[in-house]
């Protein structure tokens, strides 16, 4: 009953989708070292299954090998105490021929009941070995799957790793993006374009005041002309008349 019970787990391990468990887990690491651990005491006890069974199973091999060897030695006992009796019969004692046979017939008695015995282990010895060696090969299928549960684990923790170092990869860049320090550089290159712009403001400021100023020199100078050929002109036209 324990080795059916072995057999089922082994077989339902064997069978167990690793992919589809890991999808349906809302932790697959922590389901995988848990899977692993169930695969190290099932192998564990499918290990001790196999050494109980292969142990009984040498022990029915001893007793058959025990009763072949015993039904091999009563029969060249019942062959020589025959032999023994012809050698007397033929010499004249038929009681002592008589004897020997029945030794005889007793040794015959006992090889057909270690044959039988034999035979009858012969059937169990056989099923034993198939049961054995169905139990090495799921043990040595269960050991298999558990490497590669392993090597499913094993990945699994190392991809989960890159992931959380390209997540804080691209944590960082999206801090970098939020702190733009090009959009600071762009308000500071505003800030001092729209200073430039007031100066340049200034300066034409400047500039306009002090052609307004040229400017009112230029008609100060053009009225003291205006005046001075103003004077010039009357001079000259008094001149003539005086000349006249």
């Amino acid at each position: 009953m324990a080795k059916q019970s072995i057999f089922g787990r082994i077989a339902q391990l064997l069978k167990a989708n690793i992919n589809a468990l890991i999808d349906s887990a809302e932790d697959p690491q922590v389901m995988l070292d848990q899977l692993v651990r169930d695969y190290d005491d099932n192998i564990a006890e499918a290990e001790s299954a196999v050494a109980t069974t292969i142990g009984n199973l040498r022990l029915l091999e001893q007793d058959y090998q025990e009763d072949v060897e015993a039904a091999a030695d009563w029969g060249r006992k019942a062959l020589a105490a025959s032999q023994k009796a012809d050698q007397l019969r033929a010499s004249g004692d038929a009681t002592g021929a008589d004897k020997f046979d029945g030794l005889a017939k007793i040794a015959l008695g006992k090889q057909i009941g270690a044959e039988n015995e034999a035979k009858t282990a012969k059937p169990t010895i056989d099923a034993q070995n198939e049961v054995v060696s169905k139990l090495k090969d799921g043990l040595n299928g269960l050991k298999a799957k558990r490497e590669e549960l392993v090597a499913k684990r094993n990945e699994l923790v190392a991809r989960a790793k890159v992931a959380e170092a390209q997540s804080q990869v691209l944590d960082a860049i999206k801090s970098v993006d939020i702190m733009d320090p090009t959009s600071d550089l762009g308000r500071f290159e505003e800030k001092i374009r729209r200073e430039e712009a007031r100066v340049m403001g200034q300066q034409e400021l400047a500039a306009s005041s002090l052609d307004a100023q040229f400017e009112s020199l230029e008609d100060a100078g053009k009225e003291i002309e205006v005046e001075a050929r103003l004077t010039a002109l009357k001079q000259g036209g008094q001149a003539a008349i005086t000349a006249d």
